[in-house]
């Protein structure tokens, strides 16, 4: 079975359009849940109204798919817990000067 530091991992190869940074780095993921083959992912976007939400909920999807074991991935927008820049590394916040 997957673990969830594998399926972050994977998720770390997936790059914010807008800002280049990974997806894990941003803050974005909020949840991973695992059961056997079954792997959902629970994220938030820097904006609800984000234009790439598409893109990066694909992305997100496809990292997730390629790991040995998972036949199925669930990717669901975290509407309780919007964005902000705290969420993101210390390093990224640094970069950003916030």
């Amino acid at each position: 079975m997957v673990t969830k530091e594998e399926v972050m991992k994977a998720l770390s190869t997936v790059k914010d359009v807008e800002t280049g940074f990974d997806i894990v780095e941003m803050g974005l993921i909020t949840g991973v849940e695992i059961k056997g083959d079954y792997v959902k992912v629970k994220m938030t976007l820097t904006t609800p109204l984000c234009p790439y939400a598409g893109y990066l909920f694909e992305e997100t999807e496809k990292a997730v798919k390629k790991l040995k074991g998972v036949k199925k991935v669930e990717v669901e927008y975290d509407w309780e817990h919007p964005w902000t820049p705290e969420m993101a590394s210390e390093r990224i916040r640094k970069m950003l000067g916030i």
